[in-house]
């Protein structure tokens, strides 16, 4: 490997690492100062990645967590925000459950429709924010955390009795899916189950490596994300791009509540789960928008959110893992500006040792004629 090439690789890991341990030992302090022991709750939530049924809670949870940072990592290679993936990914869940409460279609037809119309749904909700920013010039971050608040106004209204909702006991919901619309998973015994889509997050992952790195749409978008003027000078459309970019990633986040839909609750009710959009948006830092860093991510924050449970039973807050989440995130930030900049000045460094090192060769040829010369 050639030292450019280890010097990016350190770069790349360096923000992930730097940032997971300022967390662990700002959290560590938390601890401390509640006059708590600072290393127990880790080994207990350690413990509990040990067994079998929280592997599988993990992995489950990681599915919804990977497909929701992979689209909000669409939006960061093109320059956009899309904040609304929380709105986006909870309309197209429940828009998938309506149908596969109201149409009975054979299973290969049944399945196949319920994901384009969580994708659809996602990107028609998500090209809205689109539209705006390419004609009026609307920041997506203000108009997708619009969007969030009017799509939570459709669902509860899509929720009413007299138009889709169906009420059980105190919960609102959409009605059973029908059979046809399941998803089998991989039945593990006692241990649980994994959803059948985890697999959908997984072709995801290498879809989104392979446009990215290996289409010339993926080289566009990332070139208008590194610079919007030089990609349209090189006869780039940058407002399709934009468009482009926000429709995908809102299809993605479409994508997002599947697992659990089809493979587990079967309806979309007040129980499903929310947030996760936002929990994307960490979880794409963290892993550096890399499909293989965002999975590594994912399964962090599943990890916590599965394993912190326990610590209610052993006299510590569960709300330490939340603590953690929210450090991360801020040491993220800082970690990869520090990187960046440690980065930028060792280019600086190297850039000057070669052009010192050209003007000494120069010198030393023109020395040479001139020995010659005489």
């Amino acid at each position: 490997m050639k030292k450019f090439d280890k010097e990016r690789l350190l770069l790349t890991v360096a923000g992930p690492v730097i940032a997971l341990a300022v967390a662990f030992a700002l959290t560590s302090i938390v601890l401390i100062a509640s006059g708590k022991n600072p290393v127990e709750p880790y080994s207990l939530m350690f413990e509990q990645a040990t067994f079998s049924d929280i592997q599988v809670l993990i992995i489950n949870q990681a599915s919804l967590y990977y497909i929701a940072a992979l689209a909000v990592a669409i939006g960061f290679r093109m320059n956009l925000f899309n904040i609304g993936v929380d709105g986006q990914y909870q309309l197209a869940a429940m828009m998938a459950a309506i149908v596969g409460a109201h149409m009975n279609l054979p299973a290969a037809l049944q399945i196949p429709l319920l994901i384009l119309t969580a994708l659809f749904t996602g990107a028609f909700w998500s090209g809205i924010a689109g539209i705006l920013k390419v004609t009026r010039g609307v920041s997506e971050v203000v108009a997708t955390i619009m969007l969030n608040a009017i799509a939570t106004s459709v669902i509860a209204y899509l929720w009413l009795p007299d138009v889709f909702g169906v009420k059980v006991g105190n919960n609102n919901t959409t009605g059973e899916m029908h059979e046809s619309g399941w998803v089998p998973g991989i039945d593990l015994g006692a241990a649980g189950e994994i959803y059948g889509l985890v697999f959908l997050a997984v072709f995801l992952g290498i879809g989104y490596w392979v446009v990215l790195n290996r289409t010339r749409f993926g080289f566009d978008l990332r070139a208008s994300g590194a610079s919007s003027t030089a990609a349209a000078a090189s006869g780039v459309d940058p407002k399709r791009m934009v468009l482009s970019a926000m429709l995908i990633s809102g299809g993605v986040a479409g994508l997002a509540g599947l697992p659990i839909l089809m493979g587990g609750t079967h309806t979309y009710s007040l129980n499903f789960p929310t947030g996760i959009g936002f929990l994307g948006i960490g979880i794409a830092l963290l892993g550096r928008n890399s499909p293989v860093g965002i999975a590594f991510a994912a399964l962090l924050w599943a990890w916590l959110d599965k394993a912190s449970p326990e610590l209610d039973f052993h006299g510590y807050d569960k709300e330490i893992a939340v603590i953690m989440q929210g450090i991360i995130v801020l040491a993220v930030v800082v970690s990869y500006e520090a990187v960046r900049e440690w980065g930028l000045r060792r280019q600086q460094r190297h850039v000057g040792a070669e052009l010192a090192a050209g003007n000494v060769l120069g010198a030393d040829n023109n020395t040479t004629k001139e020995v010659a010369g005489r």
